[in-house]
């Protein structure tokens, strides 16, 4: 190597006299510098290492947490239905609720789980408890207060109900809680 190429590349001698090697294989490594050597300089890396580290764990789980509205990722077949218990596998009758004093989402495998756990909270009629239910056909959450649904299809929990955009014969919300809570045999078929 050539000095032109790499000046400080070697270090012969003593005292930072500093001459350039022509030969590789006789360069001296410098030494370390000291905070790499360990002492007060090594416990200052450590702390700096730990602040960073506590920093972007901080960060991240702030960065990571449920949305403050709207419905949220269901893990199919691990999460269970805060009513029934069943875990939720079809998507076609999903149904999540947002609300209580933590505005934190409860997830349902049927609409008529929501309609029956709803009943008993006393906080199910509040202006900012949020409903959504999974659209029959497009897969994709709806408000479940502006949704329709039709009966007689085959629900996890047999309340018989999908929610849908719009459909001949279809029933707002209301109905369909009426006929929730007033039909025993379920199945969504009428009372």
């Amino acid at each position: 190597m050539t000095a032109a190429i790499c000046p400080l590349l070697c270090k012969r001698g003593t005292g930072g006299d500093f001459s350039y090697a022509k030969n590789s294989a006789t360069a001296e490594i410098p030494p370390a510098p000291p905070f790499l050597k360990g002492g007060t300089h090594g416990r200052l890396r450590t702390l700096a290492r730990r602040m960073l580290l506590f920093f972007a764990v901080a960060f991240l789980s702030a960065c990571s947490g449920e949305p403050k509205t709207g419905p949220v990722e269901i893990k199919w077949d691990r999460d269970g239905c805060t009513h029934c218990g069943m875990a939720l596998s079809d998507r076609h009758f999903a149904a999540q609720v947002r609300g209580g004093a933590k505005h934190q989402a409860f997830k349902f495998d049927d609409i008529g789980c929501v309609v029956e756990w709803l009943k008993k909270q006393p906080w199910a009629n509040d202006a900012g408890t949020e409903i959504w239910v999974m659209d029959y056909r497009s897969e994709k959450w709806v408000d479940a207060r502006r949704a329709r649904y039709i009966g007689g299809k085959t629900s996890p929990m047999a309340y018989g109900f999908a929610a849908v955009a719009i459909d001949p014969g279809s029933i707002d919300f209301e109905e369909l809680k009426r006929r929730v809570l007033a039909n025993k045999n379920r199945q969504g078929t009428p009372p």
